[in-house]
């Protein structure tokens, strides 16, 4: 195969890796807390002397929007929403975890969890605890929790000391190897939930775009294909 070709490989393998984010945000529209994927290209050039140089361009890195998405009131008690840069502390059994997805619930313990049964932390990476057959439970902007007017505990909102080096796991959640801190500014909003910060016309726009890419990508390589075909065929005769 000649350079043009292994040139539109690349491209056409980005592409492919750029339709498959595509259409997890699109998935993912609805889903409480969720961040918005994209993808970066890079471009490699390799210049020989007195030869044309060869570029080629790969799409191999994912880019998360910490954008702000959209508050929507539930009535939930125990349904959270982060207003700022911020994310909750969760415990996995892999370890802490940041994420912005406040559906949470209290567990039969009293430990306040995920939907997926994550004990909800405080700042200081202790489990939130709820106790059981306690009236009226309220918070307040700075996540301390209450309950007939006595402080319980502090839900955690925290900010990772590199955010654009946190590594995704499971949609929802992050983790954050270079560690994180006490986000300034964040307000936790009782009631409410963030929902996915995904534009859906954006991204189904996006979509059509690189569809139309791939598919010119793919008659070039059949235009090339041809071309040696025929090419062979007369050096046959």
């Amino acid at each position: 195969m000649e350079n043009p070709g292994y040139t539109t490989l690349t491209r056409q393998s980005g592409l492919m890796r750029e339709m498959r984010v595509i259409a997890n945000n699109i998935a993912n529209t609805a889903t409480t807390g969720y961040r918005q994927e994209g993808l970066v290209f890079s471009e490699y050039v390799m210049a020989i002397d007195g030869a044309s140089s060869l570029s080629m361009g790969q799409g191999n890195v994912r880019d998360t929007s910490f954008d702000q998405g959209t508050l929507t009131q539930t009535g939930g008690t125990f349904d959270f929403a982060i207003e700022g840069d911020g994310f909750f502390l969760i415990e996995t059994p892999a370890g802490e975890r940041l994420t912005r997805s406040g559906a949470f619930s209290p567990s039969g313990e009293g430990d306040l969890v995920t939907m997926d049964g994550y004990r909800v932390l405080d700042a200081g990476g202790a489990p939130v605890f709820v106790p059981p057959g306690v009236g009226d439970i309220a918070v307040s902007a700075d996540g301390t929790m209450s309950a007939e007017g006595n402080p319980i505990g502090q839900i955690g909102v925290v900010q990772p000391i590199n955010p654009r080096e946190m590594i995704r796991e499971d949609g929802v959640m992050f983790r954050a190897d270079d560690g994180y801190e006490p986000a300034e500014g964040a307000r936790i909003l009782q009631r409410f939930v963030e929902n996915s910060n995904v534009n859906p016309i954006l991204q189904i726009s996006r979509m059509i775009e690189v569809q139309r890419a791939y598919e010119l990508g793919a008659s070039f390589l059949d235009a090339e294909d041809e071309r040696i075909r025929q090419a062979m065929r007369s050096l046959s005769q």
